[in-house]
């Protein structure tokens, strides 16, 4: 919407039409009332936003759902909860009345799950230790249909060195391809993070390609693309935007490191709250919401695994005013 000579009266009267708009839509609408001299400004309606549970792994499910009620998130991934990664170990989940009663408090807060972070791999060739993930998958797939929660992410995760590559990369597809038929009829797609080692856009995309189904897609991490093989975001979503169903979105900066065959190796990552890094995360943002993306923008703060970050009070409630202020 532009606004050019709106003074606040005319706003104000224009805003009692907008009831429609998500609770952060109107946050946005909000902070440009507040900008009354500004001529020319440009807003944009909030997509709907997500965070990980990764980024508070020591807050209670009560205090997650709380805390995304405040500060207008309409969305949760769930990546463990109280630290505990089975999910359907979790007691929010251990039971039909337990997930009875955590789907009525997600709707009591105006809140819905849109994915649940298994640590499936399929990388790997040892029978017992694929069946266990699969197994995994599969148990993650029952509990997200339960859910009614569209997707369960899952890991490529490997190449390793004394694997055949071309062996490895058929076992991801198989492996993505079974869980696939699993979800079948489900109402559950099964997506495979850019992570690991599998992070470059041509083998993400031949990978996709051969596990290509109604119940198969990817969750396209943007970082963890680029701050590896430093692809710009135009190039990596021109090939593999169609499979893309889910993304996860963060920003920070690579210390040290060199480049080895187009690649970043022996850097380390420093994350950074969104606009503080040198990634092109808003480029890829920017592509995503202009071509009509319709899925979560999932903000994935890893303060599990990298305790020495921000906190989740600081962060989880910078993100939405941060692609607020992006999409002004």
């Amino acid at each position: 919407m532009a606004s050019s000579d709106l003074s606040r009266r005319a706003f104000l009267k224009n805003s009692a039409g907008m009831l429609g708009l998500t609770l952060a839509g109107s946050t946005a609408l909000a902070g440009l009332a507040a900008a009354e001299g500004s001529h020319s400004a440009t807003l944009k309606k909030l997509p709907p936003l997500s965070f990980s549970t990764l980024g508070c792994p020591d807050w209670t499910f009560p205090a997650i759902i709380g805390f995304a009620k405040k500060n207008n998130y309409q969305g949760i991934e769930v990546r463990g909860i109280l630290r505990q990664m089975d999910l359907p170990k979790c007691p929010e989940f251990n039971s039909p009345a337990a997930i009875a009663t955590t789907l009525r408090q997600m709707q009591d807060h105006g809140l819905r799950f849109v994915d649940l972070g298994s640590s499936t791999e399929l990388h790997h060739a040892d029978a017992a230790t694929r069946q266990r993930h699969l197994d995994d998958g599969r148990h993650f797939i029952d509990l997200a249909q339960q859910l009614r929660c569209p997707y369960i992410r899952v890991f490529p995760n490997q190449l390793p060195k004394d694997q055949d590559r071309n062996a490895t990369i058929d076992l991801i597809i198989k492996g993505l391809i079974e869980l696939g038929e699993h979800a079948r009829n489900s109402g559950v797609t099964v997506l495979m993070e850019s992570h690991g080692e599998i992070v470059d856009s041509m083998l993400l995309q031949q990978i996709m390609k051969g596990a290509e189904g109604p119940n198969t897609g990817m969750v396209w991490d943007i970082y963890n693309m680029w701050s590896v093989t430093k692809e710009p975001p135009a190039q990596v979503y021109g090939r593999l935007k169609k499979y893309i169903h889910h993304t996860h979105i963060k920003d920070g900066k690579t210390i040290g490191g060199h480049m080895v065959d187009g690649k970043v190796v022996d850097g380390k990552e420093q994350y950074l709250l969104l606009g503080q890094g040198d990634s092109p995360i808003f480029d890829a943002i920017k592509l995503l919401y202009d071509d009509g993306y319709p899925g979560f923008y999932s903000f994935e703060w890893e303060k599990l695994w990298h305790p020495e970050i921000a906190d989740p009070e600081v962060a989880l409630a910078d993100y939405p005013k941060a692609m607020a202020r992006f999409l002004k």
